[in-house]
């Protein structure tokens, strides 16, 4: 599923395409939508809260997206006379008269006033991705969770928003905690959020993806997807095994040398 680093990039690919102009296309192809008309609305901006994606207009409207596990908004050239675009998985078709945007595999999508955007987002904790992240609610949220494990929490999108099984992976390994550590026994939860917050927006403005800062084949991540291959930091290998119980279970890579419980003072 992607995380706060993709939203984030992908908000700002669609702005810079839907601000062109006027919108000459709209189609949206998704139960109890599709009689709605944004044709000739002008894109104000677009901009994610964690995983979702709001698409609003100068007359006050905002399409609410999610892309869940597969979902992808491309952009294209629009073409003269248009494309079809009749894809099986194609949910939604935004166009000026220089770009095409299109969204496939979405999983979620909500035509509703700008207004009444929080709503749709009620349930989520703070925005990691936010300029100025709440860090202190979110390390609050953390600690509520008791002996829920840091790893499984972290993944809790009412926690707080925008972190997938990369950043969870990543940040619990800079602060060298066990994904299976009771989120109340985490020493420093508001530093372990500031350090997932900088991971993604470091990310986001990377040239490419990358929760290590470093750029190349196998030099984006230092623990998530490297089963087997030896800690930059201590040498053990990665390993990887399930948080959480199905069937909300997701992996979680760590280092067993320098990611041990006990090392968090939890006394286990």
């Amino acid at each position: 599923m992607p995380e706060g680093d993709v939203v984030a990039r992908v908000a700002r690919h669609l702005t810079r395409a839907l601000t062109t102009g006027p919108l000459v296309r709209a189609e949206l192809r998704w139960p109890g939508l599709g009689d709605a008309d944004l044709t000739g609305q002008q894109v104000s901006e677009c901009l994610g809260y964690g995983k979702h994606l709001f698409i609003r207009t100068g007359n006050g409207w905002s399409l609410h997206t999610h892309l869940r596990m597969d979902g992808t908004w491309r952009v294209r050239r629009t073409a003269s006379p248009p494309e079809a675009l009749r894809g099986r998985w194609i949910r939604a078709v935004l166009a000026t008269a220089r770009w095409t945007c299109v969204g496939s595999h979405l999983g979620m999508m909500d035509l509703v006033r700008a207004r009444d955007e929080r709503r749709l987002i009620a349930h989520l904790g703070p925005d990691l991705m936010a300029k100025h992240p709440d860090l202190d609610g979110a390390a609050r949220n953390l600690h509520a969770q008791g002996s829920r494990g840091v790893g499984e929490s972290l993944l809790d999108q009412r926690v707080a928003a925008g972190m997938g099984t990369i950043y969870m992976a990543e940040t619990l390994w800079e602060h060298r905690l066990s994904p299976w550590l009771p989120a109340d026994r985490v020493p420093d939860p508001r530093a372990l959020y500031a350090t997932a917050s900088f991971l993604m927006r470091r990310s986001a403005d990377a040239p490419e993806l990358t929760a290590t800062g470093h750029l190349g084949a196998g030099l984006g991540t230092h623990v998530h997807d490297r089963a087997g291959k030896p800690c930059r930091r201590c040498g053990e290998m990665i390993a990887v095994a399930e948080v959480a119980a199905p069937p909300l279970a997701r992996p979680a890579f760590y280092c067993p040398g320098c990611q041990e419980l006990r090392r968090a003072g939890a006394g286990y």
